[in-house]
């Protein structure tokens, strides 16, 4: 599997993340709908990763900065025929990786709470994520979930 930044140009990015707006507003409401398309994607403060393996595409993320200290992982996706991969794990780790490199102290995610959205809340609280409230400008949503994952360096650890 190669990870790697991506510049948003390629048709099958294009379509996952299509999927992925398509999906996101089949499961709620669209004011409780917080997926970027491409145009926002592509802003300022946004770093975008894809996966692939020799079969093609096997996911996407991406890490949107809130601010000096506090990112947000955003875009998460694999295509439904590529889950299990462990592509979105390893796009995860990457998110995490580079946040710290930022010197984020803080990494947070908005989710859906939805049984489809159950995997990812599994993914997340693998890797240390924990509920929290809104973040950012989020408001309080009964269809959101947030999570927050401390990033604060703790004694010991290797910088």
């Amino acid at each position: 599997m190669k990870i790697e930044i991506d510049d948003l140009s390629r048709p099958e990015i294009h379509s996952l993340l299509q999927e992925h707006l398509r999906s996101m507003h089949s499961l709620g409401p669209p004011e409780s709908v917080h997926a970027l398309d491409l145009q926002r994607l592509r802003a300022p403060g946004v770093t975008f990763w894809s996966a692939w393996d020799d079969g093609g595409l096997l996911g996407c993320g991406a890490l949107s900065e809130i601010d000096a200290r506090h990112g947000e992982v955003k875009s998460m996706r694999t295509p439904v025929a590529r889950r299990r991969t462990g592509a979105g794990r390893a796009i995860l780790m990457r998110i995490i990786e580079v946040a710290r490199s930022r010197g984020y102290e803080r990494l947070s995610l908005e989710t859906g709470t939805v049984a489809a959205f159950v995997p990812a809340h599994r993914l997340y609280e693998s890797v240390g994520f924990v509920p929290t409230g809104p973040f950012g400008s989020y408001l309080e949503d009964p269809n959101s979930v947030f999570m927050t994952l401390s990033l604060a360096k703790t004694p010991g650890q290797p910088s």
